[in-house]
C-alpha cells in the first residue's frame, strides 16, 4: 500500500504547490473472525461440538473389512478435515478471548472452553500455548500481508493514492481487528517468544516494502539503509494507526483518525522529496 503513495512526488520538486495529495500512482501495483458479542460465541461450540467425538467413537470392525481402500482414503481426509476445524476452532476462541484480556492472561482451560473442548484434545493441535500464541502472530500477519498486497494491486485511486490508502488501512484494519489488536498488544507483552517474533514479523514485513521501493526511479539510487529507514515509517505509521482504531466504531471517530493517517503520509512523502540519500 504505502510503496505507492510516496514515490512521484520525488520527481515533482519543481511543481508548485505539490503537497503530496497529488502524486500520481507509478504501479498498477485465514484466518477466522470472530466478533466481539458473545451472541457469535456459540458459532464456535457449534462448529467444534461435532468434531469432538473424532476420536471417541470406534469404527466398526465388521463394517471396516468390506470397505475398498478408495473409501479408506475418503474417511483418513475426512478426519484431517475434522481436525483442521477443530484447529481452526481453537485460534478463533483463542482470538475471541484476546478481545479483552492478553496473551499471558489466558488459559489453556479458557480457551478450550470457549471452542467446546476437553483440555487434553489442545495437544492434538498445538504443544503449548507458546506455540499457539506463534501460530496467532503467523495469520495475523498474513492478513496484514494480504491487505498490503491487495492494496498494490489496483485497488487504489491513482488520482488520490494518500487518500485511498489511508482508506484502504482503516477498512483493513476494521475488517481484522482481533489480528491488529493482537498484534500492537503483544508486541509489548511479557511473553518473550511472542516479542521476538512480532519484532521478526515486521522486521521481515519492512525488508520486503523496501525491496518494493527500490524499484521507483525515484528511489533507485537510494541506499539500502536509508529505503529501510523509509519503509520502517510506513510500517510504524500503519502500526500506530492501528492502535487508534482498535477499539473505535463510530464512524466520525474512524472518520478523524483516517485524517491524521493521511497527514501523517503526506509528511513521509514531503520529506521524501527533500532527502538525499547517499546511496
Amino acid at each position: 500500500m504505502y510503496t505507492v503513495i510516496v514515490l512521484e512526488v520525488v520527481g515533482q520538486e519543481k511543481s508548485a504547490g505539490c503537497d503530496g495529495r497529488n502524486i500520481v500512482n507509478t504501479r498498477t501495483p485465514e484466518s477466522q473472525t470472530v466478533g466481539s458479542s458473545s451472541s457469535q460465541r456459540p458459532a464456535i461450540h457449534a462448529v467444534v461440538g461435532s468434531l469432538a467425538v473424532e476420536s471417541d467413537i470406534p469404527k466398526s470392525r465388521s463394517g471396516r473389512s468390506g470397505r475398498s481402500s478408495k473409501s479408506r482414503s475418503r474417511d483418513t481426509l475426512s478426519r484431517d478435515e475434522r481436525k483442521e476445524v477443530t484447529r481452526r476452532a481453537i485460534v478463533a476462541a483463542a482470538l475471541h478471548l484476546l478481545e479483552e484480556g492478553s496473551f499471558t492472561g489466558l488459559s489453556l482451560r479458557e480457551v478450550t472452553r470457549e471452542a467446546g473442548i476437553v483440555p487434553a484434545a489442545f495437544y492434538r493441535h498445538f504443544d503449548s500455548m507458546e506455540s499457539l500464541g506463534l501460530v496467532l502472530i503467523d495469520e495475523s500477519f498474513r492478513s496484514l500481508r494480504d491487505m498490503l498486497r491487495g492494496a498494490r494491486t489496483g485497488k487504489l485511486d491513482p488520482n488520490h493514492v494518500i487518500d485511498s490508502s489511508a482508506e484502504i488501512l482503516i477498512a483493513g484494519i476494521s475488517e481484522r481487528r482481533e489480528h491488529w489488536r493482537f498484534i500492537t498488544r503483544e508486541r509489548a507483552s511479557g511473553v518473550a517468544s511472542l516479542r521476538y517474533a512480532i519484532r521478526t514479523e515486521i522486521r521481515l514485513l519492512t525488508s520486503e516494502l523496501a525491496i518494493d521501493l527500490a524499484r521507483f526511479p525515484g528511489l533507485k539510487n537510494w541506499s539500502s539503509e536509508d529505503l529501510n529507514i523509509l519503509a520502517n515509517l510506513f510500517v510504524n505509521a500503519m502500526i500506530s494507526i492501528a492502535e487508534l482504531v482498535e477499539d473505535v466504531a463510530d464512524p466520525a471517530a474512524l472518520e478523524a483518525i483516517k485524517q491524521t493517517a493521511i497527514k501523517q503520509m503526506m509528511m513521509i512523502a514531503v520529506g521524501v522529496r527533500g532527502w538525499r540519500s547517499e546511496g
